[in-house]
């Protein structure tokens, strides 16, 4: 495998920090991009700080590119937050490939991976859903057919791409685990809604496989879903943790007040769901170190 010269935007990040350290390992260099000025010991080699417009970004040679950054789907989904969202996705990505575009070929990425999510698919109930599945709806799967979109512009300049289609990120110190391991240990754990909603997740050290998989086979191309084989339904998920921590569940958060507390949010993030397959990352050989959440859940505690 030869060594290659990664960029990561969004690399002190939680994904991303993880990333950098796996590219690493790999014996890839990776050059780092952030939007802020936090600093992860992965990311802090060969840091470019602050990296908050695509124009930003100055020319590098780069083997891959992989573009992670973007407004946090969290929090109230307001008039502006819809905005930010849009705008850190899809406006900017389609202004970084036009940027790369003007890179002198032999310095532009010869693949750029670029987030998108699992809700791209929208809420599609009891149905499986893998990488040849129409998109849904929904605000959030309008933002990521907009943003692959933006994305996939980035063939015409010749650079292959890769969507990464992510269920929820499970790891020990970023994503929503210390959160959920926080609420359950306090014995406030417990299902949302009906619990019969899917959920997509992945462990962070499966989503950085696959990520860097994606990059080292040159025949990976189109959408990913980052997500493990083992989809569960919220309330298996809320038992399997519970579980782990050793913790009851009892709590339920009824549908109608998580509607009333966080609008949209609720609605689509947390009340809908996508029972999704990851076939591409099993077609090109991937072999999960967490294919299940009980394991996930187990190495996580």
């Amino acid at each position: 495998m030869l060594c290659m010269r990664i960029g990561i935007t969004g690399a002190t990040g939680f994904i991303g920090g993880h990333l950098a350290a796996g590219a690493k390992s790999h014996g890839h260099e990776v050059v780092a991009y952030s939007r802020g000025r936090r600093v992860v010991p992965q990311a802090a080699e060969n840091l470019q700080q602050p990296a908050k417009a695509p124009h930003a970004l100055p020319e590098a040679r780069l083997d891959a590119l992989v573009h992670l950054s973007g407004e946090s789907l969290m929090g109230l989904w307001t008039a502006e937050k819809r905005k930010r969202i849009w705008e850190s996705r899809v406006d900017f990505t389609e202004a970084l490939v036009a940027h790369l575009a003007t890179w002198k070929p032999e310095n532009r990425p010869k693949v750029l991976v670029c987030a998108s999510g699992a809700g791209f698919y929208g809420n599609s109930g009891d149905e499986p859903v893998d990488e040849h599945s129409p998109h849904g709806g929904g605000f959030l799967a309008d933002v990521c057919v907009g943003w692959e979109k933006a994305a996939l512009s980035a063939e015409t300049p010749g650079m292959r791409v890769v969507l990464l289609r992510s269920g929820m990120v499970l790891g020990p110190t970023g994503g929503a685990f210390p959160l959920l391991k926080r609420v359950f240990g306090l014995g406030l754990g417990g299902r949302l809604g009906s619990g019969k909603q899917w959920m997509a997740w992945i462990h962070v050290e499966d989503a950085v496989g696959i990520i860097l998989k994606a990059i080292e086979t040159e025949t990976v191309r189109g959408p990913v879903n980052l997500c493990a084989p083992d989809s569960v339904t919220n309330a298996e998920f809320t038992a399997k943790l519970a579980t782990a921590l050793k913790r009851p569940a009892f709590f339920h958060a009824p549908a109608f007040a998580l509607k009333l507390l966080l609008r949209g949010m609720a609605e689509e993030m947390l009340l809908g769901g996508q029972r999704v397959i990851p076939r591409v990352a099993t077609e090109m050989g991937y072999a999960f170190e967490h294919p299940t959440l009980s394991g996930a859940f187990k190495a996580l505690v």
